[in-house]
């Protein structure tokens, strides 16, 4: 029998190799301003929370007079490496089959709802996901507002919810939404930190987590390239 009735996924340092984009972007847009540069660690911990709270905890001196000019620097570091970036080895195989055995897919993001529409497009995973969900949607990670407000539109309770993600923001959602969590350890934040946070499960890899998965959601492991 499956454990879950929705597996919903992260996207940025999950499902895409973004994490160098999006904390490089940060800092560059910090040096084009005259910051205070942040370090690789800090900018990284930002990944998964919803832009505002993102910059703020980044560059903390930022006034609120230059956050326009901020998020213009950042969009433009970013969005010169966006088309290059590259969906996890083994993740596109894993959807598909997930998909083919009829497991329901949601994402839960910390992206736009513009940015994330882009990535589906340029991904082509559009498809395999039957809802979507984004940080300037309502209210971005760790609040529960995305699995909840997912639970009531699909009408499917949130223990009977998997929320896969790189950081703890993702593990601390799907505590205060009362879902199931898996971290994976290849992504942004530390996995120490991604260990103290208590997820229901721990993976190093794709493949890993497709074996897990298999086992889970009752499905065929080689259905899911491994």
């Amino acid at each position: 029998m499956r454990q879950f009735d929705l597996v919903v996924f992260d996207w940025d340092g999950t499902i895409i190799d973004s994490v160098g984009a999006v904390s490089g972007a940060m800092i560059a847009a910090a040096i084009d301003l005259g910051l205070p540069e942040p370090s690789q660690e800090r900018a990284r911990w930002t990944i998964g929370l919803g832009l505002m709270d993102a910059i703020r905890h980044a560059v903390p001196s930022l006034g609120r007079e230059r956050i326009p000019e901020f998020l213009d620097r950042y969009r433009v570091h970013y969005l010169r490496l966006d088309p290059e970036l590259q969906v996890f080895a083994g993740i596109n195989e894993l959807l598909r089959g997930l998909d083919a055995a009829g497991v329901p897919l949601a994402v839960a993001t910390g992206k736009s709802r513009v940015g994330l529409n882009r990535a589906l497009a340029q991904t082509g995973l559009g498809q395999r996901f039957i809802a979507t969900r984004c940080a300037d949607e309502g209210h971005p990670k760790p609040d529960p507002w995305m699995l909840r407000d997912l639970g009531e539109t699909l009408q499917i309770p949130t223990q009977r919810m998997l929320m896969i993600g790189d950081t703890t923001h993702d593990v601390g959602m799907a505590h205060a939404a009362g879902a199931q969590s898996l971290a994976v350890l290849y992504g942004a934040h530390d996995p120490e930190a991604l260990r103290d946070s208590r997820p229901g499960a721990l993976v190093q890899s794709v493949p890993e987590l497709a074996r897990w998965l298999g086992q889970a959601c009752a499905v065929d492991s080689a259905l899911l390239g491994v």
